[in-house]
């Protein structure tokens, strides 16, 4: 609905060393405007996936239901080229249909009704308790089936949709799981979901490949608590909050907290076509393995504009199966163990404009097989002294700024990003390489215009986490005016169009600008 992805197979260019830039503009438009270049994705296999030699990316912040033209321009400095030109259309936010008939529901009329539905019905589901049930009716493209609840609406659990279209749930109370395996553009809409102990403690997945769900402005509450037993992929949790597997799901504006994992993605042999996915805006709260699991993106998932507080491991990518795994302007408060996973020989995750403080070392890797293709810019890691917290280190006592031992450093590009540590010290592990001084990371690695942060870069007091067991309020975490982060970023098209100043701020914000809404939208 706001991205759009561009995949460019290609042959040849041993030297790799060809490049397609973006150009886009809607229709009708005069001016085209400038997006980042393709990424140049090698050909590879990882755990049991392969994908082929490519050019790929994202555009990004379009509008929905809109014809756009885009042009790619490919260059190869070795001799050939060529331009191409495609009109697409963003998909539109899923609605009732226009003069939809409106059938009144209760609890005891529910099943009559539901047998009779047609294509485009709204069913308004009077206030009661409406029993578990299968939903078994499609709606078709512009006419959706619609269940809609008022006040009073409780729906208890487990509700099932199999291989279905077009249903639309809204605002409407789950107690239990609600489970839309291969059903295509489902939405589920400004409600609210509670977990139960019952069916693995999961709220809204689908175990099977989907296309086209739009889920957002939901509340979704699992039943794992925040405490140090909890924590890990062994730990005393349950539940996936929200789950999906294949493409072109929009995952936007949910406040999602207790689970093991927030919102996730389907892992190993059972990942489906897991691309073009959105994972935008949502609050992520006390989830005792992963905030955002990413895992298994064939490419192009999109994680943006999350706020991710109190998560033992942030934002995950185990792994990244080639890439572009696009993270960009997550704010991270109180990661336990990492920021960022990318474990598992994860390759092609793209690193920008995040910002983290969390408790131990602030952009700790701890990986035992190679990360590759990593490149990032414009992000704000933040650490101090580290410790141990359900058998899982959240970095050393001295609070390393960067360690990623086993970094691909000769295919990594980072550079732009503020470091620090509230120890004072400046030791950083680039591959095979300790570095201990800001000086040595700008001379010995890409990071060629690294700059020393603080945590006196924000404009409001933000405290260490110094005890990450705590459920922290997530604090204020746009920098402030004359900061060391102000103006000290590098411009990049279509990410920081619109930036104040001289240059683009690093992290998520950009000062003086006003906070994204987090979760859902009023």
């Amino acid at each position: 609905m706001q991205h759009l992805t561009i995949e460019w197979p290609f042959t040849g260019d041993e030297n790799a060393n060809s490049t397609v830039t973006v150009r886009y503009r809607a229709e009708g438009e005069s001016t085209w405007r400038q997006a980042m270049p393709l990424r140049r994705i090698a050909a590879g296999d990882n755990e049991g996936f392969s994908w082929g030699l490519r050019h790929s990316g994202s555009l990004f912040g379009l509008q929905s239901g809109t014809r756009y033209e885009v042009e790619l321009t490919l260059s190869d400095q070795d001799g050939g080229g060529t331009t191409r030109t495609a009109t697409v259309t963003t998909r539109a936010v899923p609605t009732p249909m226009a003069g939809a008939p409106i059938k009144a529901v209760t609890p005891s009329t529910f099943a009559a009704v539901a047998a009779s539905t047609q294509p485009g019905d709204i069913l308004e589901l009077g206030p009661g308790t409406y029993g578990a049930f299968d939903w078994s009716r499609s709606g078709t493209e512009g006419k959706p089936i619609v269940l809609r609840g008022t006040q009073g609406t409780v729906l208890t659990g487990p509700i099932n949709l199999y291989n279905q279209r077009y249903v639309h749930f809204d605002r409407v109370t789950i107690n239990g799981r609600l489970r839309f395996n291969g059903t295509n553009h489902f939405a589920l809409t400004r409600s609210t979901v509670n977990a139960t102990s019952a069916n693995n403690g999961d709220a809204i997945v689908t175990f099977l490949r989907a296309e086209n769900a739009y889920i957002a402005d939901n509340v979704v509450t699992g039943v794992t608590q925040w405490a140090e037993s909890s924590l890990g992929v062994n730990g005393n949790n349950q539940g996936e909050g929200i789950c999906v597997t294949g493409p072109g799901h929009v995952i936007m504006n949910n406040r999602v907290s207790g689970f093991r994992d927030g919102i996730s993605l389907i892992e190993d042999s059972d990942a489906k076509d897991q691309y073009s996915i959105d994972i935008v805006g949502n609050d992520l709260i006390g989830n005792a393995d992963d905030g955002i699991e990413a895992d298994f993106c064939f490419h192009n998932c999109r994680i943006i504009g999350n706020r991710l507080t109190n998560n033992f491991i942030a934002l995950s990518s185990q792994p990244g199966l080639g890439g572009p795994t696009y993270f960009i302007r997550n704010a991270v408060y109180n990661a336990v163990h990492v920021a960022f996973k990318l474990y598992r020989g994860s390759s092609g995750d793209v690193l920008l404009h995040n910002t983290v403080v969390k408790h131990g070392d602030a952009l700790g890797v701890y990986a035992d097989t190679p990360v590759s293709n990593l490149f990032s810019r414009n992000n704000l890691f933040i650490g101090g002294p580290g410790g141990t917290f359900g058998g899982y280190s959240s970095g050393n006592a001295a609070g390393r700024v960067l360690h990623i031992p086993t970094l691909a450093t000769a295919n990594a590009d980072l550079d732009h990003d503020g470091f620090g540590s509230t120890s004072g010290t400046f030791s950083a592990t680039w591959g095979a390489t300790t570095l201990t001084s800001l000086s040595a990371l700008r001379t010995s690695t890409t990071e060629k215009h690294a700059v020393q942060v603080d945590l006196g870069v924000f404009a409001s007091t933000v405290a260490y986490p110094s005890a990450p067991m705590t459920l922290y309020t997530a604090p204020d975490l746009r920098p402030g005016a004359g900061s060391a982060v102000e103006n000290t970023g590098t411009p990049i098209p279509n990410i920081t169009d619109g930036f104040s100043g001289s240059a683009p701020d690093l992290g998520a914000h950009e000062v003086g600008a006003p906070l994204p809404v987090y979760g859902p939208r009023p």
